[in-house]
C-alpha cells in the first residue's frame, strides 16, 4: 500500500510515544560504577597482539552503492593506503580500483554506473581534489586539480550534469557549496558565505535537479540549518528558523520529495530524530531520548526510516516501518552499529540495508541487512586470522563523579590475569576534539597496550558530545580546566581498583587528547610517570597564527576573542605551565598537519630541552593529521608502547 509522507508524518506523531518507552533511559540515569567491582577476568588464551598484525588488519570507511544496488565501492587500506575499492553486494573478494600512495575517500557513483568519483589529498594535507575512475577500472581523472581549495563531498545531480561538492579555500575560514559542471569541468559557487564561523554541507539533490538541500551550521556545530537551494539563482530559503543556540541537521531527503529526515535539538538539551515538512517547516518527532539520536535515510519507497541511537558509546540501528509502525533494533552485536553509506544505506531496491560494525574487540566490518527477512549477511572480512585467534577483552562502559559532582562516562579496558595487588601499570586517554565523543571503537593502539598489561580508561570528559548540548558546552573558556579534573578523577578511579600502582600512570592522546596529555603533565604533573602527546596544541595564540583558518575558527569558539580574552588563551595553553613537567614526555608528529601544525611540537620539544627534561620527538613525512600510511601507524604504535614500557614497567 502506497503511503503518502503527510499520513507518515501524522503517523509518526502517533508513534514518538512508543519509541520514547522503548528509550526512557538517558545520560542523566547513569549509576555510578563501584571501582572494586572491576575485575581482571582469567583467560589463558591472553598474549600481547603482534603490533604488525593490528595493522594488516584492514580499516573500511565511506561506502557507497552502484546505482544497480549490484556492487559496493567503499575505501580499504588493504595495500597498506586507504584507496577506493568495490565488492559485491552478495559478497566475495574485493577489487582495488586506485592504486595510489595517497589516501581517497567520499566515493560516489554516477546515476548511469559508469563512473565513481572521489576525493584525495597529498601527503595528508586535507587540500582535497575530486577524482574519476570508470567504475570497471580504468585512467583516473581529476576533476578539481585545484593546488589551494579542498573540494569534498561529491554528490551527483540526478541527471548525471553536474556534481555538488563542499568547497574550502586554503585561506578559508568557512566551506561553501560548489557545483561541478561534469563536461566542462569548471565550477559555479552556490553559495558566499560571509559568517566566519559558519559552512555549507550539500545533504540531497530534488528529483528535478532544481533545488539542493543543505546544511548551513556553526564550526562548533552548537548551532545549525537546513537550507533548500535554488541551483538556477543560488536564492536559498531556511527550513529551520530559530531563535537562539538549536543545531538542525538534516540527513536525507523523503523519495516524493515532502519532507527531510533530521536531527535537532529544538525540543530539549538532547539530539533527537525528526521528519521536516519542507511545506510548512512543521517538525514531526521520531525519537525522543536523552541520549542521541542521528537521523539516517528513507527507504526508496518511502515507507520505512531509520535512525541511529548512541547510548553512552555505543550504537545501535533502528528501522521504523511505517506502515505497521513497529520499531525495530536490527540485530547486531553490542559495539559501534552504524548505517555505513554516505549517501543512502538502503540498497536501491530497498530490499538490503549496509551497515558497519565494530566494537574494542572487533575490528570493522560491512554487513548487508535484508529487510524483508531480516538476515544479516558480513560481507567483508577485515581481520587477519592471527586476530581472530587472539583474545581481547571488551571494554567496559564506567561511570564516576568528578570533583564537582558531574557523571563521567568513561571506557576501561581490563587485561586478563591481572591479581588485584596494586602494583599494575595503566594509561588515561583522553579523546580528540574537544567537541568529539571516545566509544566503542576498534582501536588498534589500544589493543596492543591493553593485551600488554596496560590497564586503560577513556573518560568522556565535559566538552564531549553524546551527553547533550549543556555537558558539550561546559569547558567554554575554560579547556584543560574542568575537563582536565575529569581526566585525574580518570585516574582516581583507577586507583581505587586495587589494581594500578599509582606511581605508574601514563597519559597518552591525540589532538585534544594531545593538548590534554600536556595539560596533565604540567599542571598535575606528580600524578603521571610518562607521557605521549600526538599532534597536540601547545600555545592557542600561536595556532591561531599558523593552523588551518577553520581550526583557528574553531578555536575561537571555544576561547572567545584572542584580544579581549587574551588572559584565557594564556590559562589555557600548555605553554604556560610546561617549566612543571616532570614525567619523560614522547612527541609524536605529522610533517604536513594542517590542523596542528609541525610548529606547535617544536616548541614543546625545544622547551623542555633547554629545562633539561627527559624528551623526545619523531616527525612523519607525507603524513598530516593522525597517520593514515601503515608502516608510519605500525612506527608510532612500536614507539608508545617501548616509551611506556621504558617509564612505567617495574625494572627486573
Amino acid at each position: 500500500m502506497k503511503i503518502s509522507l503527510l499520513t507518515c508524518a501524522c503517523l509518526l506523531t502517533l508513534l514518538a510515544p512508543a519509541i520514547a518507552l522503548a528509550q526512557s533511559s538517558g545520560a542523566d540515569d547513569r549509576p555510578l560504577t563501584s571501582p572494586r567491582s572491576i575485575t581482571s577476568a582469567l583467560n589463558q588464551k591472553a598474549r600481547p597482539i603482534p603490533i604488525d598484525d593490528l595493522y594488516y588488519t584492514r580499516s573500511v570507511e565511506d561506502a557507497a552503492w552502484s546505482p544497480d544496488g549490484k556492487e559496493i565501492a567503499f575505501s580499504m587500506d588493504m595495500s597498506g593506503r586507504s584507496n577506493l575499492w568495490k565488492v559485491s553486494a552478495a559478497g566475495g573478494w574485493p577489487i582495488q580500483l586506485v592504486q595510489s600512495d595517497e589516501r581517497q575517500r567520499g566515493a560516489a557513483w554516477s546515476p548511469d554506473g559508469k563512473w565513481i568519483v572521489y576525493q584525495q589529498d597529498a601527503g595528508g594535507n586535507e587540500l582535497w581534489d575530486i577524482f574519476a575512475v570508470p567504475s570497471d577500472g580504468g585512467d583516473i581523472v581529476n576533476l578539481t586539480n585545484s593546488a589551494d581549495v579542498a573540494e569534498v563531498a561529491p554528490r551527483w545531480s540526478p541527471d548525471g550534469r553536474t556534481i555538488a561538492l563542499n568547497v574550502k579555500t586554503k585561506t578559508g575560514t568557512q566551506s561553501d557549496l560548489g557545483l561541478l559542471d561534469w563536461a566542462s569541468r569548471k565550477i559555479r559557487h552556490l553559495t558566499h558565505e560571509s559568517a566566519p564561523d559558519r559552512s555549507w554541507r550539500s545533504v540531497a539533490w530534488s528529483a528535478d535537479g532544481k533545488t539542493l538541500y543543505a546544511n548551513r551550521t556553526e564550526v562548533a556545530a552548537s548551532d545549525g540549518d537546513v537550507f533548500g537551494i535554488d541551483v538556477a539563482t543560488g536564492k536559498s530559503t531556511n527550513l529551520t528558523p530559530h531563535q537562539g543556540n538549536v543545531l538542525h541537521v538534516a540527513s536525507a531527503l523523503s523519495p516524493g520529495g515532502k519532507s527531510l529526515l533530521i536531527s535537532s535539538n529544538a525540543k530539549g538539551d538532547y539530539q533527537n530524530v525528526a521528519l521536516l515538512d519542507i511545506a510548512t517547516g512543521r517538525l514531526t518527532r521520531v525519537t525522543d531520548t536523552r541520549w542521541e539520536a542521528k537521523a539516517g535515510d528513507f527507504s526508496p519507497s518511502g515507507r520505512s526510516l531509520t535512525y541511529t541511537l548512541n547510548a553512552d558509546g555505543r550504537s545501535d540501528v533502528y528501522q521504523v516501518d511505517i506502515a505497521t509502525l513497529r520499531t525495530e533494533k536490527l540485530p547486531l552485536k553490542a559495539g559501534i552499529n552504524t548505517l555505513a553509506a554516505t549517501q543512502g544505506s538502503y540498497a536501491p531496491d530497498g530490499n538490503w540495508l549496509l551497515l558497519s560494525h565494530e566494537s574494542s574487540g572487533e575490528p570493522v566490518n560491512y554487513w548487508v541487512h535484508d529487510t524483508v527477512s531480516g538476515r544479516d549477511m558480513q560481507i567483508t572480512h577485515t581481520a587477519i586470522a592471527s586476530l581472530g585467534s587472539t583474545v581481547m577483552p571488551e571494554a567496559q562502559i564506567v561511570h564516576y563523579q568528578s570533583f564537582d559532582g558531574l557523571i563521567i562516562s568513561a571506557l576501561l579496558w581490563m587485561p586478563f590475569n591481572l591479581p588485584r595487588d596494586g602494583t599494575h601499570p595503566a594509561l588515561v586517554l583522553p579523546h580528540g576534539g574537544p567537541t568529539w565523543q571516545m566509544k566503542d571503537y576498534w582501536d588498534p593502539d589500544i589493543a596492543a597496550l591493553v593485551s600488554r598489561g596496560y590497564i586503560c580508561i577513556a573518560p568522556n570528559v565535559r566538552g564531549s558530545t553524546g551527553y547533550g548540548m549543556a555537558f558539550q558546552r561546559a569547558n567554554y573558556q575554560d579547556l584543560g580546566g574542568g575537563d582536565l579534573q575529569d581526566t585525574v578523577y580518570a585516574a582516581n578511579f583507577l586507583k581505587a581498583t586495587g589494581y594500578v600502582d599509582p606511581k605508574r600512570i601514563g597519559i597518552t592522546g591525540g589532538s585534544y587528547g594531545g593538548f590534554m596529555t600536556m595539560m596533565a603533565i604540567a599542571k598535575t604533573p606528580d600524578l603521571w610517570a610518562a607521557g605521549v602527546e600526538v599532534f597536540g596544541p601547545f600555545d592557542w595564540m600561536s595556532m591561531l597564527k599558523h593552523a588551518d583558518p577553520q581550526i583557528a575558527q574553531y578555536i575561537r569558539s571555544l576561547l572567545g576573542d584572542p584580544v579581549k580574552d587574551a588572559d584565557i588563551y594564556r590559562k589555557t595553553s600548555p605553554i604556560t605551565y610546561i617549566g612543571e613537567v616532570k614525567a619523560p614526555l614522547l612527541v609524536l608528529q605529522g610533517d604536513n598537519d594542517p590542523r596542528i601544525p609541525k610548529d606547535e611540537a617544536l616548541q614543546v620539544v625545544d622547551r623542555l630541552k633547554k629545562d633539561g627534561k627527559v624528551v623526545d620527538a619523531h616527525f612523519y613525512a607525507n603524513e598530516g593529521h593522525g597517520f593514515s600510511k601503515r608502516e608510519n601507524r605500525i612506527d608510532a604504535t612500536r614507539r608508545t608502547v617501548e616509551w611506556f614500557d621504558r617509564y612505567l614497567r617495574l625494572k627486573q
